[in-house]
C-alpha cells in the first residue's frame, strides 16, 4: 500500500509537469478557430502538422538556428576550458592568497547579472561589439564561479599521489592536467557543458540587449517576433516552442547519468 501511494504521487506530479508541454503541442496542432474555444479542447478536431513548417517559414528560423548553434557551441567550449583550468589551479597549486582569491570568485555569485548588465553594455559598446555575437560568446571564456567551484570540488577528490607519480615520470603541470585530470573529470565536464548549453540555448535577455539586427537574432528572439502590437500568434509560438525544445530535452536525456555522476562526484570532498 505504501509503495502504491508513493508511485501514485510520483505519477500525479509527473502529469503536472507534462501537462504544459502537452498543451503546447496540442495547441500547435490546432486550427485558428479552436485556439480560443471555451471550454478549451485538449485535442484538436483535425491534427494540422503543417503548422510547424508554416511557423518555421514565417521568420528566417534557419538563420536564427545557425546563430544559436554558433553561440551555444563556442560559449560551451569556452566555459568548459576556462573553468577546468581555473579549477585545476585552485585545487592543485599552492600560492599566496589562493584561498582569498577563491573566496572572491565565489563572492561574484552573489552579484546578479542585472547589476552588471549596464556596465557590460557600455564596455561592449566601447569595443564595438554591439550587434555582434561576441558579447554572447567571449565572456564564457573567462569562466563561471559556480562551475569553477564544482570542478574544483571534483579535482580535490582525485588523489595527489597520481600527480606525484606523473611528475616522477617527467610530466609537466599541463601534462598532468591534460593526461590525468581531464580524463577523470569526464562526468563533471559533461555536467558543466550541459548546464552551459541549456543556459545559452534558452537565453533571451542577453540577445535582446546586445543584438539589434534581425540577421544576428537567436531562436529565442525569433520566437518573440510572433508577438505584435495588436495580437499574438499563439499557434506559431507554440509550434516553434515545441521545435526548439527538442535539442535541450534530447541533450538532457542522453546526459542524465553523467549529470547525476558529476553532481555526486563534486560533493564527496569539500
Amino acid at each position: 500500500m505504501r509503495k502504491a501511494i508513493v508511485y501514485g504521487l510520483l505519477i500525479f506530479c509527473s502529469l503536472l509537469f507534462i501537462a504544459p508541454l502537452f498543451w503546447a503541442l496540442t495547441t500547435a496542432l490546432k486550427s485558428q478557430t479552436e485556439l480560443y474555444l471555451f471550454p478549451p479542447k485538449w485535442f484538436p478536431s483535425v491534427w494540422k502538422f503543417g503548422n510547424f513548417a508554416e511557423a518555421w517559414s514565417v521568420q528566417p528560423f534557419n538563420l536564427f538556428l545557425k546563430n544559436t548553434v554558433i553561440v551555444t557551441a563556442l560559449a560551451t567550449f569556452g566555459q568548459v576550458l576556462s573553468c577546468a583550468l581555473v579549477a585545476y589551479g585552485f585545487a592543485r597549486f599552492v600560492f599566496k592568497g589562493r584561498d582569498f582569491l577563491f573566496l572572491v570568485v565565489l563572492a561574484t555569485m552573489m552579484i546578479p547579472w542585472e547589476v552588471t548588465m549596464i556596465p557590460q553594455y557600455m564596455e561592449f559598446n566601447y569595443l564595438g561589439w554591439i550587434n555582434t555575437l561576441k558579447p554572447l560568446i567571449v565572456p564564457s571564456f573567462f569562466g563561471s564561479a559556480y562551475f569553477i567551484f564544482l570542478l574544483r570540488q571534483f579535482i580535490m577528490t582525485i588523489p595527489r599521489e597520481m600527480d606525484e607519480a606523473a611528475t616522477i615520470d617527467g610530466a609537466s603541470k599541463l601534462g598532468i592536467f591534460v593526461r590525468i585530470i581531464v580524463p577523470l573529470m569526464g562526468p563533471s565536464l559533461i555536467l558543466v557543458a550541459v548546464f552551459q548549453m541549456l543556459s545559452c540555448w534558452n537565453d533571451y535577455l542577453g540577445p535582446l540587449i546586445f543584438l539589434n539586427d534581425q540577421s544576428k537574432y537567436t531562436l529565442t528572439l525569433g520566437l518573440s517576433q510572433f508577438k505584435g502590437m495588436y495580437g499574438v500568434d499563439m499557434q506559431s509560438i507554440m509550434a516553434i516552442t515545441c521545435l526548439i525544445s527538442i535539442p535541450p530535452l534530447a541533450v538532457f536525456f542522453f546526459a542524465q547519468r553523467f549529470i547525476v555522476g558529476g553532481l555526486a562526484g563534486t560533493g564527496i570532498k569539500g
